[in-house]
């Protein structure tokens, strides 16, 4: 059987990270970070993540050629092959064709490209009261998941901190930078007519049922 391959887009502070890992547990399929394969191949030492580095080490962009590598050698773990959830990858039009033309060679194609879309003040709102454990990196929000004691983790004790990047001003360019660089590719995919729009200021259990709903056709 074809495994299902579905692309999860969405800007920062969309919930991407929650949805993910509850359509896990409710298709059975792997959660595949691209920022996570990245930190995994760095800290093995492995092929791609040593030549990841030499790129990153000059401040170079690293290939997207290497980036696809490390996300097909991902996909051909056993866990893969029912399908995967795609996140963090493919960020330009570039990337979505260097994938599709890999998984083409194995007879494999993208699903669908399910956006979570959220309106930038509501983006604001939600990045504005983020912080995060300095131990073991859980999330918190002042607002929507305020931690039991304040400033504490609740899963492990640890100190917690407003990143740099979770700030107003700092989250707005964080925002503008996201939207130049995918709107291109979510209108791409639209293109393909594999665009899949979830409103994603809904409760999180309402975006899950959406999001279930659309992959399952209903």
């Amino acid at each position: 059987m074809e495994p299902n391959y579905y692309i999860l887009l969405g800007a920062p502070g969309a919930g991407k990270g929650t949805q993910a890992a509850m359509l896990v547990l409710a298709l059975g399929i792997p959660h595949v970070a691209s920022g996570d394969l990245f930190r995994e191949h760095l800290s093995k030492g492995t092929e791609l993540g040593l030549l990841a580095k030499q790129y990153m080490d000059e401040g170079k962009l690293v290939p997207d050629d290497v980036t696809v590598r490390m996300v097909l050698d991902r996909l051909a773990q056993p866990d893969c092959a029912k399908g995967a959830i795609l996140d963090g990858f493919p960020r330009t039009i570039a990337q979505a064709q260097a994938l599709e033309r890999a998984l083409s060679a194995n007879g494999q194609r993208i699903k669908a490209a399910l956006y979570i879309k959220v309106s930038t003040e509501e983006l604001l709102r939600r990045l504005g009261g983020r912080y995060t454990c300095k131990n073991c990196g859980a999330v918190y929000h002042i607002v929507f998941d305020p931690p039991k004691q304040p400033g504490v983790c609740d899963k492990c004790g640890g100190p917690l901190y407003q990143r740099a990047d979770d700030t107003p001003e700092t989250a707005k360019k964080r925002l503008d930078v996201y939207f130049q660089q995918t709107a291109p590719l979510i209108e791409y995919y639209r293109q393909q007519g594999l665009l899949r729009e979830i409103d994603g200021e809904q409760p999180i259990e309402a975006v899950h049922a959406a999001l279930l709903k659309v992959i399952r056709g209903e």
